[in-house]
């Protein structure tokens, strides 16, 4: 296991106030006056670009009335971006993000313009250093999208077509993905040193900022409700709240409050236990916030009458804002079996259960069982898959 701060956020956001410097070395040249597309959102990752829209119909091909009104509305180092680009990236995206809509359209359009500017900034910059991706990298990159997908390339070709998309234009953007993923590795990762005291330094100051802003770290609460009719009676009400002392009260003296909570709890949430979850303490009532402010992990707090009733509150998690994050991470290598026309599932995992006997007899070795059986792209690595957290699984 390997524990550690999670310095590589940190990095990013590092990293990410060095990038003007490199992109305005590069001309560009936007005029203000060309009428701008309807509707624009900077463009989604290529894997989303990719998913089928089973509703869409096949993009007609442009009129000639259509192709008369094209119109320069950018030039990047003499290279123009027309109208017609940004039409396009605007369609597709209207289609696959649903948030694109909720935009004005003059935002939209400006997003759209920024974000095609700087993939031409970059790709030029990649031309320039001699960065090229070959049609083997790019195959394989699309069986990537097809594997992330459940399908065979086959398929997510058909579907891909099905969505209007030819397979020229998939790889071309699938190629460009790669260059971009190559130029960042060159001219950033490669380039810009991020040390120990940069980070040291980057952690003080986002403490001293929470310090200042007065910000809280997020907690998690449970409750029991005793609900409280709008018509009840001053007895009715005195009977539920000498309820939700008892049930306070045994709270207190340690009896599990999930199973208090699944057993007397009037909310719907009492089958998660009165879990309300992790978040913030403005997602959470003042009233409940208020109770609850001076406990530590384990603390019982009420009964705290609100509109609903009664409340009995336990704090179950409570996370200090500006600390030190700390990720879990495992270094993992897998060994991948294909079920295909020559093998059922039945037939791979006694495959691996051969395998598994092997190494544990010392007979052989993981990496040497990965790189002799394994079916995917990091056999060579001997089914190397690097450090991961939990999480990314």
């Amino acid at each position: 296991m390997n524990k550690f701060f999670n310095r590589k956020i940190l990095v990013a956001c590092l990293l990410a106030s060095l990038l003007p410097s490199l992109l305005a070395q590069s001309r560009i040249s936007i005029d203000p006056k060309a009428p701008g597309p309807r509707d624009s959102l900077a463009a989604p990752p290529v894997s989303r670009l990719l998913q089928p829209n089973k509703t869409r119909a096949p993009t007609a091909a442009p009129t000639s009335q259509q192709r008369a009104a094209e119109y320069i509305v950018a030039l990047v180092n003499s290279e123009p971006i027309t109208n017609t680009d940004v039409q396009n990236r605007v369609d597709r995206l209207l289609e696959s993000e649903a948030d694109a809509s909720r935009l004005p359209q003059t935002e939209l359009a400006r997003r759209v313009l920024e974000r095609l500017v700087m993939e031409r900034i970059q790709l030029q910059e990649a031309k320039d250093y001699g960065l090229k991706i070959d049609d083997a990298a790019v195959d394989a990159a699309e069986r990537s999208v097809a594997q992330q997908n459940d399908v065979s390339p086959d398929e997510l070709r058909r579907r891909i077509t099905e969505a209007g998309i030819s397979r020229e234009q998939m790889r071309r953007e699938l190629r460009e993905q790669l260059a971009f993923a190559k130029l960042r590795e060159r001219e950033v990762e490669a380039k810009v040193k991020i040390s120990d005291l940069d980070i040291d330094r980057y952690l003080q100051e986002q403490r001293a900022n929470t310090k200042a802003d007065g910000a809280a770290g997020e907690i998690n609460l449970a409750h029991v409700l005793v609900a409280v009719p709008e018509s009840a009676s001053e007895a009715q009400v005195a009977a539920l709240k000498r309820r939700a002392d008892a049930i306070a009260a045994r709270a207190g003296g340690g009896e599990d409050f999930a199973k208090l909570a699944n057993e007397t709890s009037d909310a719907p949430d009492r089958v998660n236990g009165g879990a309300l979850g992790l978040r913030g303490p403005e997602r959470y009532p003042p009233l409940f916030v208020q109770a609850t402010q001076g406990l530590g992990v384990g603390g019982v707090a009420g009964p705290v009458r609100s509109g609903a009733g009664f409340h009995v509150l336990k704090v179950l998690v409570r996370n200090q804002a500006g600390g030190d994050n700390v990720v879990t991470q495992s270094r993992l290598r897998h060994i991948l079996l294909r079920i295909d026309g020559a093998r059922d599932e039945a037939a791979a995992i006694r495959q691996l259960a051969d395998y598994k006997r092997q190494i544990q007899a010392g007979r052989t070795d993981f990496a040497t069982l990965a790189r002799e059986h394994s079916q995917d792209g990091s056999a060579k690595d001997g089914g190397e898959l690097g450090w991961h957290a939990t999480s990314d699984f």
